[in-house]
C-alpha cells in the first residue's frame, strides 16, 4: 500500500465520518466519563499507597 492510496482512503473516511456524528447509541458520555474518573481515582489511590518512601 502506497502513501498516496493510504492518504486517499483516510481522506474518504474522514469526509464520511461527519454524517452520523461518530457516537454509538449505547455509549453514554456521562457513564463513560464517570467510569474513567473513578478508574483514575483508583489508580491515584493505589499509587499513593505504594509510595511510602517520602
Amino acid at each position: 500500500m502506497s502513501f498516496h492510496s493510504t492518504a486517499a482512503q483516510l481522506a474518504t473516511l474522514a469526509s464520511e465520518g461527519g454524517e452520523n456524528g461518530g457516537n454509538h447509541e449505547s455509549l453514554e458520555p456521562l457513564v463513560t466519563g464517570g467510569g474513567a474518573f473513578v478508574m483514575l481515582l483508583l489508580l491515584l489511590w493505589i499509587t499513593t499507597r505504594f509510595n511510602r518512601d517520602r
